[in-house]
């Protein structure tokens, strides 16, 4: 007995300390995302529109969401669209966009996944040169306006 126990702690041994020296993956912390949608938010309100932030993670999955007052029903799609779609692209959502006008060929890449929308107002988020999430902005009258407040958002956390 005592010696299969010595003998599984050292074959064990070189694992776990592998595991400890493997790097962690960036990731976009809860409370920066948090500052990162109340940004967006103020600064669209303080313009006078009643907008949807979302913001996501690098895979896709809802981080933070807010809705403001009087905003309609339909913002809260479009910035979830836009938030996964910068995440999921790894780019803008207006640059993508153009991109596709520009590019009939590649008009596929809107139904690649139903949660895609394309148009102004999503932007990816990075930290440090690494893809962590994205953030979209829906309910403004205009992508731009909405990438705006969506910037304005970025900045306050310092993100690229």
């Amino acid at each position: 007995m005592l010696r299969t126990t010595a003998l599984i702690a050292a074959l064990a041994a070189p694992v776990a300390a592998v595991a400890q020296d493997l790097p962690t993956s960036p990731y976009l912390p809860l409370a920066m995302a948090i500052d990162a949608a109340n940004a967006a938010l103020a600064t669209c309100a303080a313009d006078g529109y009643n907008v949807s932030v979302s913001i996501v993670a690098r895979d896709g999955a809802t981080k933070v969401h807010l809705k403001a007052d009087n905003s309609g029903p339909h913002t809260v799609g479009s910035a979830q669209g836009k938030a996964f779609t910068s995440a999921s692209m790894g780019r803008d959502t207006a640059g993508l966009a153009k991109f596709i006008g520009e590019n009939p060929q590649h008009d596929g890449l809107r139904y690649m996944d139903t949660r895609m929308v394309i148009q102004g107002g999503g932007l990816p988020i990075r930290i440090s040169g690494a893809l962590v999430g994205g953030i979209g902005v829906g309910g403004a009258p205009g992508g731009h306006l909405d990438e705006a407040c969506a910037r304005a958002g970025l900045d306050v956390i310092g993100a690229e």
